[in-house]
């Protein structure tokens, strides 16, 4: 399991996202990602973007008033 913060990059998130799942972790490894929430649009496309490169999204949790953590496990190959 690796922890990823991602909120220095604010809604722009989400290529580093999924570059990070697919060339950081390893098959079936899960990672935590921590990003910053304005709209709370972030949370649905991350949650799709995760779902299109075939991940599986395992929790989605606010963290705190701005901040929104996701978990999602790698693909298997």
């Amino acid at each position: 399991m690796k922890r990823y913060d991602l909120r220095h990059l604010h809604e722009n998130f989400y290529d580093r996202m999924i570059e990070l799942i697919e060339s950081d972790l390893k098959p079936a490894e899960v990672g935590i990602f921590l990003f910053e929430v304005g709209d709370f649009s972030p949370i649905q496309k991350s949650a799709d973007l995760v779902k299109e490169h075939g991940h599986e999204l395992m929790n989605s949790l606010k963290f705190n008033e701005v901040d929104w953590t996701i978990v999602v496990k790698k693909k298997a190959h």
